[in-house]
């Protein structure tokens, strides 16, 4: 079985992050508008209280915008042509129990017939698996694998 390419889970993260971002982006322009008409009620306490929990929802958008941005940039910074002897950003490992992509935190990628866990460094795993090279046993969730290759 040919093991999926790291140009394909990087189109696969790229994509998935751009969509994020999208979907960000219209929920703040759809909160803004609904800021922006919401008229002043005779009931006042209620009218701040509504303007309080979109402006919230604004934050929170806003917070989730910035981590999208900033996983796109870690995704530009990934070097598919370097080749390393040890796990590093981008590497593309495969265990005996799984392949990892290390990049940002996705989780699960379906790719073709195989399953990629897209993972960053900082996770548990990445943490792991970071500076390892092909023979080195790891244990994770109480499962020993062993690294097989890094791409």
């Amino acid at each position: 079985m040919t093991m999926v390419s790291k140009e394909e889970i990087l189109v696969y993260c790229v994509n998935s992050v751009e969509q994020r971002i999208k979907e960000v982006t219209f929920a703040i322009k759809d909160a803004d508008d609904a800021l922006a008409n919401d008229t002043k009620s005779s009931a006042g306490d209620k009218y701040e209280t509504s303007r309080e929990m979109v402006q919230q929802d604004i934050n929170r958008y806003q917070k989730q915008l910035v981590i999208a941005n900033n996983d796109l940039d870690v995704l530009k910074k990934i070097d598919l042509n370097y080749k390393s002897q040890r796990v590093a950003l981008g590497s593309l490992v495969q265990t005996d129990l799984g392949i990892y992509f290390i990049s940002i935190s996705i989780g699960l990628a379906k790719l073709d017939t195989q399953n990629v866990f897209v993972i960053s460094p900082q996770s548990p795993i990445g943490q792991i698996l970071i500076g390892k090279t092909i023979g080195d046993k790891i244990i994770f969730n109480a499962k020993t694998q062993v690294i097989l290759d890094i791409l």
